[in-house]
């Protein structure tokens, strides 16, 4: 067996070369990441819409995107008491960016180091900040809106192919940094304005985000001493033949099975090991490409399934005779959504399950169930809407990091890096393709 030391082998394997400090450096470093990169992303549009209404006076608290689209707007009420303008609207404005981005940058990214990403994710999620705080005008919020979206797309990618230069174990990090970041981004803005600071203050204080963003990645994680920071990857494994043999993304379901029980530890190696190859050919990019269709395609299934749920059919389903008013209930579907993604994108450490299938089979059975109960209002209280949407940021939270998690440990070291970032895609794609369909179906709802 190869006595090098893989470096993105399981904890156990890698205890050898990374000492505890520096792997719960590193998890702790990849958790404020995920956090850091999805919180703008997260409060930005609700910070905009509130500062366009009252432009520096006293604030009107919306704690998601969707809660100011639906009470912000006015207009005409349906029997649903919904607005004119579709919370889906909202939502395409928030990830088509990111979408584009995750779309084209597997192709040219890795030109770019890893220092200068980071620096650009940082300076992108600043200016959103202060472009939103400071606007006068629908467009410049819109730029505002963009420059996030931009941030959090890019650093997603980025980190995500991050972690193949780590032990696997920071994806849980990353994974649970990620989830927080809707139930932290939600509260923050909530309590700062509740207490009596303007939409523009608030987002200023918010400016400590991309701060931190910085001090988490070039002050906490600890890299490997080959690590590229500011020069292009071309970096290719040494074993060519080994590493293309460790693809069970590219083999049968029961080869895959096979491998995975019993040849994680055959084919270990070290990147410090690594000899210069070659960057992957554009068939191979494409080979790679199409073999991570069964995690990609499951997992934009997902996604797809729960935005259709959240941003086509919670604002229509509204109880009356609930204590909560329409807003307030709406703002609860949102947050026990989160709370669902938080804690799920943080079990990796307890539970692991390679069958992202199920989980959007579960899922489209959630949106299915939502959509019959739009139509024929046979849910009697909103205390079961709320379980349903907590179980439905479960599925979520969980599709997503075992997605990574498995094309992580499946993917040969050659390949891994892009992998990572192509397969990011999935769940952008979802979110993008539920806005455009549930659009109409909330402007057909609203016509009843």
């Amino acid at each position: 067996m190869d006595q090098a030391v893989s470096v993105n082998a399981d904890p156990d394997m890698a205890s050898d070369r990374e000492g505890r400090s520096s792997r719960w450096r590193n998890w702790t470093g990849f958790w404020l990441l995920g956090l850091c990169n999805n919180f703008a992303y997260v409060v930005m549009l609700s910070a905009a819409h509130d500062i366009l209404k009252q432009q520096g006076s006293h604030n009107s608290t919306s704690p998601t995107p969707s809660t100011v689209a639906l009470d912000v707007e006015g207009g005409k009420r349906s029997s649903y008491d919904c607005s004119p303008v579709s919370t889906a609207a909202v939502l395409l404005a928030d990830i088509l960016p990111t979408l584009m981005i995750k779309f084209s940058a597997p192709f040219f990214v890795h030109n770019l180091p890893y220092g200068f990403r980071v620096l650009v994710c940082v300076a992108t999620a600043i200016a959103s900040f202060l472009v939103v705080s400071f606007s006068s005008t629908m467009w410049i919020s819109v730029l505002g809106v963009i420059f996030a979206s931009v941030s959090a797309g890019l650093g997603e990618l980025s980190f995500l192919s991050l972690t193949v230069f780590f032990s696997r174990d920071v994806l849980g990090g990353w994974g649970s940094g990620t989830g927080g970041a809707g139930v932290a981004g939600a509260l923050l803005y909530s309590g700062l304005t509740q207490a009596g600071l303007s939409p523009r203050n608030t987002l200023l204080i918010m400016l400590v985000v991309p701060v931190a963003m910085v001090i988490s990645y070039f002050f906490l994680l600890v890299f490997p001493p080959s690590f590229p920071q500011w020069k292009c990857r071309e970096v290719e494994s040494v074993r060519g033949r080994d590493s293309q043999s460790r693809q069970p993304l590219l083999d049968d379901t029961d080869e895959e099975e096979e491998r995975e029980k019993g040849a994680e530890g055959v084919f270990i190696m070290s990147a410090c090991e690594d000899k210069v190859t070659g960057p992957l050919t554009c068939i191979e990019k494409l080979h790679i490409t199409k073999g991570l269709l069964r995690f990609v395609v499951p997992l934009g299934v997902v996604y797809f399934a729960e935005y259709f749920i959240n941003q086509g059919l919670l604002e229509l389903l509204y109880f009356p005779n609930f204590s909560l008013s329409h807003a307030e209930q709406y703002r609860w579907y949102q947050t026990l959504y989160q709370v669902g993604v938080l804690v799920s994108r943080s079990s990796l450490c307890c539970v692991k399950f390679r069958r992202i299938w199920a989980l959007s089979l579960l899922q489209c059975v959630n949106a299915v169930l939502l959509l019959l109960s739009v139509y024929y209002q046979f849910l009697p209280s909103a205390w079961l809407v709320f379980v349903i949407v907590l179980y439905e940021g479960l599925l979520g939270g969980a599709a997503y990091v075992n997605t990574f998690y498995f094309i992580s440990k499946e993917t040969g070291d050659r390949q891994r890096e892009f992998a990572m970032v192509a397969a990011s895609v999935g769940d952008s794609l979802g979110i993008a393709i539920s806005g455009l369909i549930a659009f109409p179906v909330h402007r057909y709802f609203c016509s009843l």
